[in-house]
């Protein structure tokens, strides 16, 4: 069984924050992570969505070109999420030929199908820009929520899908003007004639999340209307039909077939240009995962669907992982009002800006804290008082001392060779927990329960530190050579259970134990007894105290 992994493409139009990265990406590279050391074929891909409204309003903004300004965020997008190792197989740009031609491919399937027919609207048109303005160019109060803030084409607050002409008190988000409302000729999905199909589909999938199924099927049952997919813009994919070569396509339709293009350029890469059906093509047995923040939802589970459907050959994805929101300290994060956790990069070196200061902190504190914290049921928040009591005190004082003891004991009474000992059925009882729990930790993987397999993890080290210090091996020379091969041995295996979670922070240990670690299928490795007779390096401290 193939397994491909995907998580949210951001918008190259600013840096991410902590709730992007809690969001989708940090949660999609654990799992994916977790499948390799099960032994699962996984591949892992991402890229850059670069077209829409929110790139040329930044682009202006910034005074520059669109494509200049995705030129400049790919980079750092991609600079920062190497320093968390989210360890992309692929991160791709959705302005790049690959999407361009996929997107087009995927336009006349749909168009000979009989899915996509022309229609004229109404739009919002900026007489002091003199550009009919596409849904993200138009900010007002939302109808249903009374959000002020709400854009043409969603309100983040409340996650309602709109129309510009829904909003109350619509403004131009260029220049602060009231738009006029004038017909324009557009093209639509027929999202009417997929509605039962959807609904079937999505009762069928009893292993999606309890809100994700509710959501899309009580958009479902509101009752599915056409929804455009063509834009009044410049910057994005042109349109391969006669009287719309002025009009790109609407950037939540070139998207998401970004997923597609992101693995078939990775084959393309490595010489294997056909195996991106193996994933994506129907009738294919891989089971795509999307990972997404709850407001794109919708468009994973409706309008995304629907355009894969439509097309009749590409697969559909097997579950839609949607996360509630990560707030800061009970409020909305927000950049503008300074309020939150931020990336910046200074001299080429990555920094987190907490408020108004900046500080170097490890990565792998932050993925952590965020692993600990994911907001996978309810919106959740991230405290700084206690993110450092996280990382001080389960971090640092649960598995970081346990290895340290274990490693700077092993310099101390054996001059950094781990002992050999022959162990009876009472010296395996640790071992042996740590083997069961492998089917616990399983059955969390296939929920996609991402807390509790850490949650789990944390308290098997907390069972390492009490065997250690229990059991003396300072006191007791009799079993000494059995209580720190086991230790050592445990070690290993936390850091192997780690490695997901804190990725820098186990290579290292593993580089400590001079263990050659190779993520793929190493879950069997935990409970066994590898290291005996087995020079290490010199202990460092893996992990020191957090100072925020």
């Amino acid at each position: 069984m193939k397994y491909l992994v995907t998580s949210a493409l951001p918008y190259t139009n600013n840096l991410p924050h902590i709730g992007n990265i809690a969001g989708s990406h940090l949660p999609a590279d654990i799992f994916q992570k977790l499948l390799r050391i099960f032994g699962y074929d996984v591949l892992f891909v991402g890229g850059t969505d670069e077209h829409g409204s929110p790139i040329e309003i930044a682009a202006i903004k910034e005074k520059t070109t669109p494509k200049e300004l995705c030129d400049k965020y790919y980079v750092l997008h991609k600079k920062i999420y190497e320093w968390l190792r989210i360890d992309y197989d692929n991160f791709s740009r959705t302005s790049n030929k690959t999407n361009h031609e996929m997107t087009q491919y995927i336009f006349n399937k749909l168009y000979e199908n009989k899915y996509i027919f022309e229609d004229k609207i109404i739009l919002p048109y900026c007489e002091n820009d003199k550009k009919f303005l596409p849904d993200r160019y138009v900010e007002g109060t939302c109808p249903y929520c009374k959000y002020e803030r709400a854009r043409g084409d969603q309100c983040e607050n409340c996650g309602r899908l709109l129309d510009p002409k829904d909003l109350i008190n619509p403004k131009c988000s260029i220049c602060g003007n009231r738009p006029i409302f004038k017909e324009s000729k557009h093209l639509f999905i027929d999202l009417r004639k997929l509605e039962k199909k959807l609904l079937k589909w999505i009762n069928k999938n009893k292993h999606w999340k309890e809100n994700v199924r509710n959501f899309a099927i009580s958009w479902i049952k509101e009752g599915l209307k056409p929804r455009s997919i063509t834009r009044d813009l410049s910057w994005g994919i042109k349109v391969p039909l006669e009287g719309y070569e002025d009009k790109v396509f609407y950037v939540w339709f070139d998207a998401p077939i970004g997923y597609i293009s992101s693995t078939k350029e990775y084959f393309e890469k490595i010489g294997k240009e056909e195996e991106w059906k193996n994933y994506w093509l129907k009738g294919s047995k891989a089971k795509i995962y999307h990972f997404l923040g709850k407001d794109n939802i919708p468009f994973h589970t409706i309008f995304w669907p629907a355009i894969l459907m439509g097309t009749k050959e590409f697969n559909l994805p097997y579950n839609v992982v949607g996360l509630e929101y990560l707030n800061f300290e009970n409020r909305k994060i927000s950049k503008s009002q300074n309020w939150g956790v931020f990336f910046e990069i200074e001299n080429d070196k990555i920094f987190i800006r907490i408020k108004d200061k900046l500080y170097e902190i490890d990565s792998d504190y932050i993925r952590f804290y965020l692993a600990y914290i994911l907001p996978e049921n309810k919106d959740t928040n991230f405290f700084v008082e206690e993110f450092k009591e996280k990382i001080n005190k389960e971090l640092i004082g649960n598995f970081g001392n346990f290895t340290y003891r274990v490693l700077s004991f092993i310099e101390k009474y054996y001059s950094l060779k781990i002992p050999n000992a022959k162990l009876n059925k009472e010296d395996k009882k640790i071992l042996n927990i740590f083997k069961e729990s492998k089917k616990e930790i399983k059955i969390f993987i296939k929920n996609v329960e991402i807390k509790k397999v850490l949650y789990k993890i944390l308290e098997l080290s907390s069972m390492a530190n009490k065997f250690f210090q229990e059991n003396e091996p300072w006191k007791n020379e009799k079993n000494r050579d059995k209580i720190i091969m086991i230790s050592a041995n445990l070690v290993k295996d936390l850091a192997i259970l780690f490695w997901p979670f804190i990725t820098k922070g186990s290579e290292k240990i593993f580089d400590l134990l001079n263990y050659n670690f190779k993520p793929q299928n190493s879950i069997k490795r935990i409970g066994k007894i590898e290291l005996k007779n087995h020079i290490i390096k010199k202990p460092e401290i893996i992990f020191k105290p957090l100072e925020i």
